[in-house]
């Protein structure tokens, strides 16, 4: 595995996302970059001791998804620099066109021992997109293995559109959207191990999820979603609460438009202000 090089992906990648609904690819982003995210993402979980480090939600505006989250500017500078960051949106915009908003955001850490499992779901059940169009680039910061609870994915499952959910009562579970296991077939799922800096694209009706981390050893990610620019962020969709009390307010949140033009005239958004390059590369 290399750093990048190219900021290119190949026709073979760009047909593999297509067909089996995500993507890792053969590089990785440069240390530096990684480091400071890494520094970022560890001061945000010391600054919010009341929220469990998996559901630390739209980390990079003010309050976060539920108003609760603690940070300060140049903390969430340095989340929205990494989601400026041209190693990212070149590739992106080769699977979701050159029109990009960040939507939001998400750092899913899994203390040792401790980090708690999340169960099989599909983004789009109850993301507030119209319509439902939206890449996740999720960023392993430490090593994310079988052992201590690695992403699960079920491949080409994204073509089959949303399925069925239930609410969970199993407070347990980081999120309790969960799909219907007799709808799924289990024994095509794979475990995706990535090494730091190692990236996993993935389409909003992926199905996936991940086991409780009962090694000794953290795991640690930042997640960004990304929406084309086309799509619609409504506003008007009720808040999402879940069963362990995690919200998600989708009123109020800024959007933020990171390539190319709006193409929604009903979408509100921002332009990030700052140089992303005083912070991005250190």
């Amino acid at each position: 595995m290399t750093e990048v090089n190219s900021n290119v992906l190949t026709e073979h990648e760009i047909a593999r996302y297509n067909e089996a609904g995500f993507l890792t690819a053969q590089w990785r982003l440069p240390e530096a970059l990684v480091a400071r995210i890494r520094g970022t993402v560890g001061r945000l979980i010391e600054a919010n001791p009341h929220i469990r480090p998996e559901q630390l939600a739209v980390p990079h505006v003010p309050g976060g998804a539920g108003g609760n989250i603690r940070s300060d500017q140049t903390l969430r500078d340095e989340l929205l620099a990494c989601a400026h960051a041209p190693e990212i949106l070149d590739r992106l915009e080769q699977l979701i066109g050159p029109d990009i908003m960040l939507w939001s955001s998400q750092v899913f850490h899994k203390p040792p021992s401790d980090g708690m499992a999340v169960p099989w779901h599909q983004d789009g059940e109850y993301w507030p997109l119209r319509p439902h169009a939206n890449c996740t680039v999720w960023i392993a910061l430490d090593p994310s293995t079988r052992e201590n609870g690695c992403l699960r994915v079920i491949p080409g499952s994204h073509r089959n559109g949303l399925l069925p959910h239930s609410r969970s009562e199993n407070k347990e579970l980081a999120l309790d959207a969960a799909i219907d296991l007799s709808t799924l077939d289990e024994s095509s799922a794979i475990d995706v191990e990535l090494q730091p800096g190692e990236i996993s694209f993935h389409d909003v009706f992926l199905v996936h999820g991940s086991e409780a981390n009962r090694s000794p050893k953290p795991r640690s990610a930042f997640a960004m979603r990304y929406m084309p620019a086309t799509t619609l962020y409504d506003r008007s969709v009720p808040d999402y609460v879940t069963n362990n009390g995690m919200v998600m307010h989708w009123a109020d949140r800024p959007i933020y438009l990171v390539r190319g033009r709006n193409r929604h005239p009903e979408n509100r958004y921002q332009v990030w202000e700052q140089a992303a390059s005083e912070v991005q590369q250190g």
